[in-house]
């Protein structure tokens, strides 16, 4: 049974994603490098195991965390789907089965918002993870950001920021603290469908999603608030 070690050990993968994330970055796009997917692949997987979900299902989502954004390398748009189609050969020829390879690329061909729909547990998780991964480590140039560019000035602002799964509960906790770099104003500007999103992979999970920036929650109210 091939595991998520050998994925990382693939060559054409590891290809795939370096080409991918140098693309973007002449595009003038944050990070998609080995460390974003590395942080989606352990998120998706965590949210996974947190859940209850089988262990090879735990891994198959740690997997499709990690190749989820080799689409970039063909053309920004569209990037889920074209990720897809890419991956589809690649994982046959190392030897996936048939049923893990659709698990796979169903996964990341619904990752966009544009085009994408929680279809599965796993797809949901990597959209969860994936859409949470906004953070000032994400701005390639560091202290030198530009001012003038809306998605550096909000990745810029949050200093920090968690997803954690309420398993009792059943809820989803995106949690974000920004600085004065950016607003909540614009980070809802550029984040506001991915934030819906989001919602809607939560509830695939079985889940409700609580959406908090410093300290404020955003998108839901607390039924006990009521009572006060």
């Amino acid at each position: 049974m091939l595991t998520f070690e050998d994925v990382k050990q693939c060559p054409e993968i590891n290809t795939l994603l370096l080409w991918a994330n140098g693309m973007l970055e002449t595009l003038g796009y944050t990070e998609h490098g080995l460390r974003h997917t590395g942080y989606v692949s352990a998120t998706t997987a965590e949210i996974l195991r947190t859940l209850g979900h089988p262990e090879r299902v735990v891994e198959l989502g740690a997997i499709a965390g990690w190749v989820h954004d080799v689409g970039n390398g063909i053309n920004r748009k569209n990037h889920g789907l074209n990720g897809a189609v890419v991956l589809f050969p690649v994982l046959k020829d190392m030897g996936f089965p048939i049923e893990e390879i659709c698990e796979i690329t169903s996964a990341v061909g619904n990752h966009e918002e544009q085009t994408g729909h929680p279809v599965t547990p796993i797809a949901a998780a990597l959209i969860l993870a994936d859409k949470s991964d906004a953070h000032r480590t994400r701005v390639r140039r560091g202290d030198r950001f530009n001012p003038n560019d809306i998605h550096d000035r909000v990745n810029y602002a949050i200093r920090s920021n968690s997803l954690r799964v309420d398993e009792e509960n059943r809820i989803v906790r995106y949690r974000v603290r920004m600085d004065a770099t950016s607003s909540v104003m614009e980070f809802l500007q550029i984040y506001m469908s991915r934030m819906e999103m989001s919602e809607k992979a939560a509830k695939v999970l079985g889940c409700t999603y609580q959406l908090s920036i410093n300290g404020m929650r955003i998108n839901s109210f607390s039924p006990e608030a009521l009572k006060e």
